[in-house]
């Protein structure tokens, strides 16, 4: 397995900006990049650090998995952070991913509900536990079959670490490109296929509902 020693090498590339006011700061983030600063100086570059560069009062609200592209909230007021925190607690705001799995998904779609757990002898990698795991739930529907995969769109209506990746592996479809659960073929792409696209939630501050985009890139 190849993903824990995986070398850091993020992208270099500007940060596009989604959305943006006095309280929000939505972005489109690349794959390859850390949304947060991992332990040690070479792991210091990442989302939050960029941003900070220009929004100095920028505050995380969530994060998304360093081979994870897409759309990713931060605030800029303390206010707007503690409210999105919230939100995403309750399971108000929506999430919508696309995948590119291995292997063509028979069913239109379906929902899988396994707890997940961290793997402790591996970690950071995660693993289904019926006793001790959290509860996981992912709503997915499939989009379209391509030589010999599959583009799916995922629901996940909860939020647990590598959620997304397992599940579509417990599904015996993973995520193409995944350093972590997919292994031979499914793993020799270029990066892993998965896009955070959409987020739908309400604006912490003003109450308005907002559907927020950001184009898939494969």
């Amino acid at each position: 397995m190849t993903g824990p020693s995986t070398p850091y090498n993020p992208p270099t590339r500007p940060i596009p900006v989604i959305y943006r006011d006095d309280h929000l700061l939505v972005v489109d983030k690349p794959e390859g990049l850390l949304s947060v600063p991992g332990r040690g100086d070479h792991l210091a570059d990442c989302v939050l650090s960029r941003l900070a560069v220009k929004y100095p009062e920028v505050l995380l609200c969530h994060r998304l998995d360093r081979d994870t592209s897409g759309i990713m909230i931060f605030a800029l007021t303390k206010e707007g952070q503690r409210k999105i925190g919230r939100m995403f607690e309750v399971k108000r705001i929506k999430k919508r991913y696309i995948a590119r799995v291995w292997g063509e998904v028979v069913e239109e779609k379906g929902t899988i509900d396994l707890p997940l757990i961290v793997d402790w002898p591996n970690r950071p990698l995660q693993h289904v536990n019926h006793e001790t795991g959290k509860p996981a739930v992912t709503d997915w529907q499939r989009m379209a079959r391509e030589d010999g995969t599959t583009r799916m769109k995922l629901m996940p209506r909860t939020g647990r670490s590598h959620q997304l990746r397992v599940h579509m592996q417990q599904l015996g479809h993973p995520i193409l490109g995944d350093p972590f659960y997919a292994d031979g073929a499914a793993q020799d792409f270029p990066r892993m296929m998965l896009h955070a696209e959409g987020l739908k939630f309400e604006h912490p501050i003003t109450g308005q509902v907002m559907r927020l985009e950001a184009p898939c890139p494969f």
